[in-house]
């Protein structure tokens, strides 16, 4: 049977109607940019992830530029990141024109490795962007910690990460400043373009909120260089709409997990993606690690059988040609460069029947 990586129209399915309406009255009240749509999910984000302050904003990508832009980023500085994830993280960076210093990952949970950053920190270093991989927070205590220590910034990347828990704390609040993505592939998808920057900072906050729409305060009296970086009203109201369903859909990713991980567990060819101690995993990818350079082989049979998958990422940061300049070689973060050689993403918002047949053609290779 055919097995997309992701059906959004079928998991829009039972709320429909209600998302239908929703955006058929955002159509006919005029309220398209600012207003009472944006304002009302900002207050329903910040309660839900426990954060003081969310701000809208037009995508991930702008909510981490926007939030470097808050935090006085400027050309010269040096920000800690992990050369495995997606382009934006270490890219907001560079438009700055800061630098992105990478640090290897951990091979278990593919996130920074805490206990490499002190020794790629210099009296240049500003900041530490942890990225919540694949829906799992990064070991946040030691970076924290660290950050502390040395009187650096942390900002959060949770872009696939929301709902995410470390010992209880919702990914993207535990630092300086947290971002997500609402890009419609992710765990709480808009129907368009999103994201959002949450913080506990107030004074950073209304920064966030100045930056966002150009720096202006009142209209037309420009308090700094802001840009435009505002949420659609449309995504807003839609983005209200699923945020009550996020926990359901959060636990049908978890259960096809779980049944992935019982069905692979005696193949010794694949690693399953693990969830660590303390760990609320929300997968908004399935990670397998396919062993001893047979990825795209399976990657084959999967696309044979009608099944979707896909690499993220097929190469890391530290070689990508944008980031030449930078002088990485191959080898210098072995655990990142093994990981790209290794992963295959595996359908997760799925059924029982769904996992099954996935398992079956990976385990028949």
């Amino acid at each position: 049977m055919a097995i997309p990586m992701l059906d959004i129209p079928k998991m829009h399915g039972p709320i429909r109607d209600e998302l239908a309406a929703k955006l058929v009255e955002v159509l006919d009240s005029g309220s398209y940019i600012r207003g009472k749509y944006v304002d009302a999910f900002e207050r329903e984000l910040a309660e839900y992830v426990g954060a003081e302050r969310a701000v809208g904003v037009s995508s991930g990508t702008d909510a981490l530029l926007v939030a470097l832009m808050a935090l006085g980023v400027r050309p010269g500085d040096e920000i800690i990141t992990t050369p495995f994830t997606f382009f934006a993280t270490a890219g907001a960076v560079a438009r700055l024109g800061a630098t992105p210093v990478f640090v290897d990952i951990d091979p278990v949970s593919f996130n920074i490795d805490p206990a490499l950053i002190e020794e790629r920190m210099t009296d240049r270093t500003v900041g530490i962007i942890p990225v919540h991989l694949f829906g799992q927070s990064a070991d946040m205590d030691p970076i924290l910690a660290l950050a502390e220590r040395k009187g650096v910034w942390v900002l959060e990347d949770a872009a696939q990460s929301i709902g995410a828990r470390h010992d209880g704390r919702m990914s993207g609040t535990m630092g300086t400043v947290g971002i997500y993505s609402f890009y419609p592939a992710k765990n709480l998808g808009a129907i368009g373009d999103g994201g959002a920057v949450v913080t506990n900072d107030a004074a950073l906050g209304e920064k966030i909120v100045l930056l966002r729409d150009h720096g202006q305060n009142p209209t037309y009296y420009y308090k700094m260089v802001g840009g435009n970086f505002r949420l659609d009203g449309i995504q807003a109201a839609a983005l209200s709409v699923k945020l009550p369903h996020l926990r359901t859909w959060e636990e049908t990713r978890r259960s096809a997990a779980a049944l992935y991980a019982e069905l692979l567990a005696d193949d010794d060819r694949f690693v399953t993606p693990a969830e660590l101690p303390g760990h609320r995993h929300v997968f908004n990818q399935y990670e397998l690690r396919v062993l001893d350079g047979r990825r795209d082989d399976a990657m084959a049979k999967l696309k044979d059988a009608g099944i979707g998958c896909a690499v993220f990422y097929p190469v890391p940061l530290h070689l990508q040609e944008c980031f030449a300049g930078l002088g990485g070689r191959e080898g210098d973060f072995p655990a990142a460069e093994r990981a790209c050689g290794e992963v295959l993403a595996l359908p997760v918002c799925v059924d029982e029947p769904a996992v099954r047949e996935v398992a079956s053609v990976l385990t028949a290779l």
